[in-house]
């Protein structure tokens, strides 16, 4: 399985929280087409076809950068020498189905996504 890809900025900025495009509607649970989805087949103008797939396609980035971003500050919490639990980078790279090396990636950034992340 490929490695997921990471969400800081390339830039090198502190990583933005983006909020993904609202979804009109939600599919049904159990589709008797499995075909169907979010309606889009049932779309006829090309024009509307394409912006509600482009949204669709934003808003599944944006939660995809977003889901990646909680991955890495829970490998952060798992890693914390801190924990008297703590699980070494080898057993959170098993658990989330990533390579050791890529875990010790994953757990920086998310200490670093902890560090700038705004206190309530």
């Amino acid at each position: 399985m490929p490695e997921p890809h990471s969400a800081p900025d390339p830039r090198g900025a502190a990583p933005r929280f983006r909020r993904p495009a609202p979804l009109t509607f939600e599919p049904p649970g159990e589709s008797a087409d499995p075909e169907r989805f979010f309606d889009l087949e049932s779309i006829t103008d090309p024009r509307e076809l394409l912006a509600r797939s482009t949204q669709l396609a934003l808003a599944f980035r944006a939660a995809a950068d977003r889901a990646v971003e909680f991955q890495a500050m829970a490998a952060a919490q798992l890693a914390d020498p801190g924990r008297f639990d703590r699980l070494p980078d080898a057993a959170i790279a098993e658990r989330a189905d990533w390579t050791e090396d890529y875990a010790r990636k994953m757990v920086e950034f998310g200490r670093e996504l902890m560090r700038s992340r705004p206190v309530d």
